[in-house]
């Protein structure tokens, strides 16, 4: 005779085919163990365990597991020019879109389905009164905190292979697919159709009243700089950090920084700037798929 039922393991009331109670390390596979697969990452680590396409429990590759796929040890053009500058602004006013990657094609990553993606970065900054001299610190004492943040670009498959003067400014690019998108492919939502971050933020700014260009920012950090003489003190090779997820829908993109110096008030005080990305800066960014 042949009878089918449910199947407890320390419980006498099974609610599943196979019920397992307790709490805790309660079922061991050893064909997943660290000693037996390889794709096991070994102590101190978890791996991920899927379902394939037989039903049998096998753990994820290195690739399921949250792919680095950007991993820059100098991701922005190492320079002093107007391409990175951030004019000093008063309390409350927008932050600006400013320094372009390196060779930014090479940064374009592609989520083939809606992703958790992981941001880590290390950004540099130098900061000065007017001019870029040394001879110019800010002196004057005053509190002034600087924001960094990254934003996204959603990038159009055609840009790839341009070849207009704008190639190396991505924010100027214009034939990225500006449907995704209302505010000229940054990203302002996120894969759920909700503002990143609670912004959108201002990032480019005609004078501190009036915004012309939006987006989401992730890793939002700040940082205080004071300095009240004009002969030391530290003006350059100055850093900040930040780390966040978002989570994002299928297509292409590109991670890009955004910048604020901010001060209570501009009165008083000649026009402070800052730099950004004159010095190697770190950014790692890692997928997490979405089943």
């Amino acid at each position: 005779m042949i009878s089918y039922g449910q199947v407890g393991i320390n419980t006498n009331s099974p609610q599943q085919t196979v019920h397992v109670a307790g709490q805790y390390d309660n079922v061991r596979v050893e064909g997943l163990n660290h000693a037996n697969n390889d794709d096991n990452l070994g102590p101190g680590s978890s791996t991920r365990v899927f379902v394939n396409e037989l039903g049998n429990l096998v753990l994820g590759t290195v690739l399921d597991q949250g792919p680095l796929i950007i991993d820059s040890g100098n991701y922005l053009e190492d320079q002093e020019t107007p391409e990175n500058v951030v004019n000093q602004v008063g309390h409350g006013s927008g932050y600006t879109a400013v320094a372009s990657p390196i060779d930014w094609s090479q940064y374009v990553f592609t989520l083939e389905t809606t992703a958790i993606v992981e941001v880590n970065y290390s950004v540099s900054w130098n900061i000065y009164d007017n001019t870029p001299s040394e001879n110019k610190r800010i002196d004057d004492n005053r509190a002034r905190v600087v924001h960094t943040g990254v934003y996204f670009m959603k990038i159009h498959p055609d840009d790839l292979g341009c070849n207009s003067p704008y190639c190396g400014q991505p924010e100027s690019i214009q034939t990225c697919d500006p449907n995704d998108f209302t505010s000229n492919c940054y990203v302002v939502k996120d894969a759920d159709g909700e503002n990143i971050n609670g912004g959108p933020w201002c990032i480019l700014t005609s004078g501190q009243q009036n915004c012309n260009k939006e987006a989401g920012l992730v890793g939002l950090n700040g940082q205080y700089y004071a300095n009240s003489s004009q002969n030391s003190g530290a003006y350059k090779d100055m850093r900040t950090a930040g780390a966040d997820y978002v989570k994002l829908p299928p297509g292409q993109y590109l991670a890009l920084f955004a910048c604020k110096l901010e001060v209570e008030s501009t009165q008083g005080y000649g026009s402070c700037k800052l730099w950004l990305g004159p010095g190697k800066d770190e950014v790692q960014i890692r997928l997490y798929y979405v089943n």
